[in-house]
C-alpha cells in the first residue's frame, strides 16, 4: 500500500481513521489555509529560534527564506519549535541537555505529518541533536545551519567571540588587561548574528553535516549575514521537496564510509574535541562506531590545511572567502571515499568537481605547505584511560607532548573554582592539573571546564600554558595542552576516581598512553573505599544517570540506540 503524503500521514487512530483526517483538516483550516494548500506534500521546519539562544537570532528569517523554497517547489511548509539549546545560557551545560533535543526533535518529527523535514540549527549542540534525531525518526531531512558570526573590528585587529573571549580573559586573569578593557572588549566580541566566528564545535560541526551529505558542500560556511544564507535556506526548502518526490532516509547518508570521510575533515581542519564526542552519537544512531585506533591512523595520515583560530589565525569567513568546504575536500580527495552520496544522489567527487576556481593559501593550506603534516586530534589509552582520551595536538604545545610528573587533583567543579587563584595552591609550570567528577555520569553534565584555567599566581608568571586533564570536555573555541574525555570517568569508577593530589602521570603523545603511575596495590586499596555517588532521584537527571553512555561511544542514550 502506498504511504500517504501531506496531512494525510499517520492521522492519529480514533477508531475511526476517516474521522480523524478530517478533523486534522478542519483543525487546519482554522489558520487559515485553502484546501489547495492542505492537498500538497508538507515540509516540516524545526524552529530553534530562542531569546535565549544568541546564535539563533537569524532563524526567523531564515524559517521564512525556507517556506519561500518549499512553496516555489510545490509543498506545503509547517513550521514547529523543538528545545533550543545555547552553551552560556543553560546550566549545567548545554551537553547535559543534548539528547533531550535530540529525543524532542526526533518524536516532533516522527508524531506530526511531514514527508520531509528542515533541521535549522547552528549552535554546537543542535546539530549533533538534530542529526541524531533524523538518523532515528527516518524521515527525510536537510541539515541548514544558521552560519558564522562576522569578525568585528576593534582596535586595530578583529574579534569574535570564543577563542578571542577566552585570550582577552586570560589576559585579564594574568593582570595583563584592566578592568576597565576588559568590560569594553565584553561588547565587541560578539556582534552579529550567528555561532561563533572560528573553527569551533559549531562550524565544525557544520562541516561534518555538509561532508555526510545533509546540505551543500558551500553552505557550512556562510556567514549568518549574507544574502547567501538566505539564498542556502531558500534552497533547503527547495532540496526538501525533492525528498519527497525521491525520498532519501537520513540513515543511508550515515555509513562507515561518510563517518570515515567525516573524521578525515575533522583532522584536516584542526577542528573541535567535541565534534568526535557528537560524530559517535550520530554514527552510533545507526550502529556505526567511532574506532579510537581507526582514528589515530587517520590522523598520522591526514595533514591539517585549515589556518583558522584557536590553532590559526583566520576566522570562518575567511575560510568561507577562501574557498570553503569544497577547496578543502579537493585537496585531500585522495584520502576519501569519493563514492558517498548527498541528498540528491550527487558522490562526493561530483560534488567537490575540479574545486573552486580560487583557493586562498592564507587560510586553506596545500598539501606540499600544510598547517601540520598530522591531524589536530590524537586518541589516548593507557592505565589513565583504559576506554579512551582525547588531545588536540593542534592547539597544544609540543614542549608538552612528552610530560611526567607530579599531578594535582580538583575534585569537581566547586572545588576547582573554591582553589584555582589561591597564591598557596602548591604548583608548578610542570603540574598536571587534573579535574575529576564532571563526566557525562555527574551531575556538572560533561561540561566545557577541561580548559582549566592557569592558576592567576601562574598566569601573572607569565605561564601560557600547562598539561591539564579531565573526564569533561573543552570548548571547540580553546586551546592548550588539554587531555579530554577520560574514560570511564570518574563518577563510573574509572581509574580517574582513584588518582590523588601528588600521584605521577605520563603523557605521551608519541606512544598515544596516558599512564597513571601507581602501584595496583596502592589502587586496590582505594578502589575498595570508593563508592559511587548517590543518583538523582528524578526527572532528567535521573535519567541520564541511568542511561548515558561515555564519551567514546557518544554519551548518548543506551535507550535510543538501536538494538543490537
Amino acid at each position: 500500500m502506498t504511504e500517504k503524503k501531506g496531512l494525510a500521514r499517520g492521522a492519529a487512530n480514533y477508531g475511526d481513521k476517516e474521522f480523524a483526517l478530517y478533523l486534522r483538516r478542519s483543525f487546519a483550516k482554522s489558520m487559515g489555509y485553502s484546501q489547495a494548500a492542505l492537498d500538497r506534500p508538507v515540509v516540516g521546519i524545526a524552529d530553534t529560534g530562542s531569546d535565549l539562544n544568541n546564535c539563533h537570532r537569524s532563524a526567523p528569517e531564515l524559517i521564512e527564506a525556507v517556506k519561500r523554497g518549499v512553496l516555489m517547489a510545490g509543498g506545503l511548509p509547517l513550521a514547529f519549535p523543538t528545545i533550543s539549546l545555547c552553551e552560556p545560557f543553560l546550566q549545567p551545560c548545554s551537553m547535559h541537555y543534548r539528547n533531550l533535543m535530540a529525543l524532542d526533535t526526533e518524536a516532533m518529527i516522527a508524531a506530526q505529518p511531514m514527508d520531509a523535514v528542515v533541521l535549522v540549527g547552528g549552535c554546537d549542540k543542535t546539530v549533533p541533536a538534530q542529526l541524531m534525531a533524523a538518523a532515528s525518526a527516518g524521515v527525510p531531512a536537510v541539515q541548514l545551519v544558521v552560519g558564522p558570526m562576522s569578525a568585528n573590528r576593534y582596535m586595530g585587529e578583529r574579534l569574535a567571540a570564543c577563542t578571542d573571549c577566552r585570550r582577552y580573559w586570560g589576559r585579564y586573569r594574568a593582570g595583563d588587561v584592566s578592568e576597565e578593557r576588559i568590560a569594553e572588549v565584553e561588547g565587541n566580541l560578539a556582534t552579529t548574528a550567528g555561532t561563533c566566528g572560528v573553527m569551533g564545535t559549531a562550524s565544525t560541526m557544520a562541516c561534518l553535516a555538509a561532508t555526510l551529505g545533509f546540505m551543500p558542500l558551500m553552505a557550512a560556511s556562510i556567514p549568518a549575514t549574507h544574502a547567501d544564507r538566505l539564498r542556502a535556506a531558500e534552497e533547503a526548502g527547495a532540496q526538501a521537496v525533492r525528498l519527497i518526490q525521491k525520498p532519501v532516509p537520513p540513515e543511508t547518508l550515515i555509513t562507515e564510509k561518510s563517518v570515515e570521510n567525516a573524521l578525515r575533515v575533522l583532522l584536516a581542519l584542526g577542528g573541535s574535541t567535541n565534534a568526535l564526542v557528537h560524530l559517535s552519537a550520530i554514527a552510533g544512531r545507526v550502529g556505526v562506531k567511532v574506532d579510537y585506533d581507526r582514528l589515530n591512523a587517520l590522523s598520522d595520515t591526514t595533514p591539517v590545511l585549515v589556518d583558522l583560530k584557536p590553532t590559526g589565525e583566520g576566522y570562518m569567513e575567511d575560510f568561507h572567502t577562501a574557498g570553503g568546504l569544497v577547496a578543502l575536500l579537493h585537496e585531500i580527495r585522495d584520502l576519501l571515499h569519493l563514492d558517498c552520496t548527498d541528498l540528491d544522489g550527487r558522490t562526493l567527487a561530483e560534488r567537490i568537481g575540479d574545486g573552486p576556481a580560487f583557493v586562498d593559501r592564507t587560510y586553506i593550506k596545500s598539501r606540499s605547505e600544510p598547517v601540520s603534516p598530522v591531524g589536530g586530534l590524537v586518541a589516548l589509552r593507557g592505565s589513565l584511560a583504559p576506554d579512551g582520551a582525547i588531545l588536540k595536538r593542534s592547539a597544544a604545545t609540543e614542549a608538552l607532548f612528552e610530560h611526567e610528573a607530579e599531578c594535582h587533583v580538583f575534585d569537581g567543579l566547586e572545588d576547582l573554582a573554591a582553589r584555582i587563584d589561591d597564591d598557596a595552591l602548591p604548583v608548578t609550570p610542570e603540574t598536571i592539573m587534573v579535574l575529576k567528577g564532571a563526566g557525562p555520569l555527574s551531575p556538572a553534565g560533561m561540561p566545557e571546564a577541561g580548559y582549566l584555567p592557569i592558576p592567576r599566581k601562574l598566569g601573572r608568571a607569565g605561564v601560557k600554558d600547562m598539561v591539564r586533564m579531565s573526564d569533561c570536555r573543552m570548548s571547540g573555541t580553546a586551546f592548550g595542552t588539554v587531555v579530554l574525555h577520560i574514560a570511564p570517568e570518574a563518577f563510573a569508577g574509572g581509574p580517574l576516581a582513584l588518582v590523588e593530589t601528588g600521584d605521577r602521570i605520563r603523557l605521551s603523545v608519541k606512544e598515544r598512553r596516558l599512564d597513571l603511575l601507581v602501584d595496583e596495590a596502592v589502587l586496590a586499596e582505594r578502589r575498595a573505599r570508593w563508592s559511587a555517588p548517590p543518583a538523582p532521584k528524578r526527572g532528567w537527571d535521573a535519567l541520564v544517570r541511568r542511561e548515558v553512555t561515555q564519551a567514546p561511544e557518544g554519551a548518548d542514550l543506551r535507550f535510543l540506540l538501536p538494538e543490537g
